[in-house]
């Protein structure tokens, strides 16, 4: 199996673990401050990334690697966490599925600054008509406004997009793992204050969903979904693999659906079939490498 392919296959799983972060998110809200879900897994997420650093005897990164941890930890540590959980508290999962739909165009973007990938014209008039369907379902959505909750949806997808990229291109040196252990590890010191802050003053009362999200929050979107995603990143090409996100929608809808009995309109399918239908002809786009 060609490493294209490879890539393509654990992005699609890690993908897949992605997909369920904004129902988790949604129902852990109610019961949870949004800065305690979106630091507090990082946090607790630590503690495991730190055994399996130990376990494996992983070396320290040097200090060129220690200041793209620095851009991951911003990225996909602090800001996706804390500005998605910001935008759970106003509109359904389902929604910010669909929102996050431009975050493929904008983790291609970044890897294309960044890594020595050229795609084609042709690929980017696909992945900007992708972004631009996102755009105006977002402001339909908003009876023609922007909402506050896709600003912050917004500025959770180019947090995400900064730290796939640079993180990815770290995992050729550190491997795709341990990219995002030492990132938590980096993180860990300036999350830590504020988790202990906005933690709740009981856990004991919370329902079992709370706990059964929060869970899945640390140990899935916060650390082993990483494990596939950036290995498939690395492997197959940022700018590639990055489009496989345009399914994220479908499995977020899916799982909101199941989860949290959101309805889903004739709007929202219709605009997720042409999204992930752009993304699907962006794929047979070319894709070159610069010298």
């Amino acid at each position: 199996m060609k490493n294209e392919t490879k890539g393509m296959v654990f992005g699609l799983i890690g993908m897949s673990a992605f997909g369920l972060t904004l129902p988790a998110t949604k129902i852990a809200i109610p019961f949870l401050d949004p800065i305690f879900i979106g630091l507090g897994r990082a946090a607790f997420a630590t503690l495991f990334a730190g055994i399996f650093l130990y376990y494996y005897r992983q070396a320290i990164p040097n200090k060129s690697q220690f200041y793209k941890l620095v851009i991951v930890a911003l990225g996909v540590v602090v800001g996706f966490p804390v500005f998605s959980s910001l935008a759970m508290q106003y509109v359904p999962a389902s929604h910010g599925g669909v929102v996050a739909g431009i975050l493929p165009l904008l983790t291609a973007l970044v890897g294309v600054l960044i890594g020595h990938e050229r795609p084609s014209i042709r690929f980017w008039i696909v992945s900007f008509l992708g972004s631009s369907l996102v755009v105006i379902y977002a402001l339909l959505r908003g009876s023609g406004q922007l909402h506050i909750a896709d600003l912050a949806l917004l500025a959770a997808v180019i947090s995400a997009a900064v730290g796939y990229a640079v993180g990815a291109k770290l995992s050729n040196e550190l491997g795709g793992w341990q990219v995002i252990c030492w990132a938590l590890i980096v993180a860990f010191p300036f999350i830590i204050i504020p988790t202990v802050i906005y933690a709740p003053d009981s856990f004991s009362n919370l329902p079992i969903s709370t706990y059964t999200s929060f869970i899945y929050l640390v140990l899935v979107s916060q650390l082993l979904a990483f494990f596939a995603w950036y290995k498939g990143l690395a492997m197959g090409g940022i700018v590639r693999v990055s489009q496989t996100q345009l399914l994220q929608p479908f499995v977020t809808i899916f799982a909101s659906v199941l989860l949290l009995n959101e309805v889903i309109d004739l709007e929202t399918i219709v605009f997720v079939f042409l999204i992930v239908s752009t993304v699907w002809l962006g794929k047979k786009m070319p894709i070159y490498k610069r010298a």
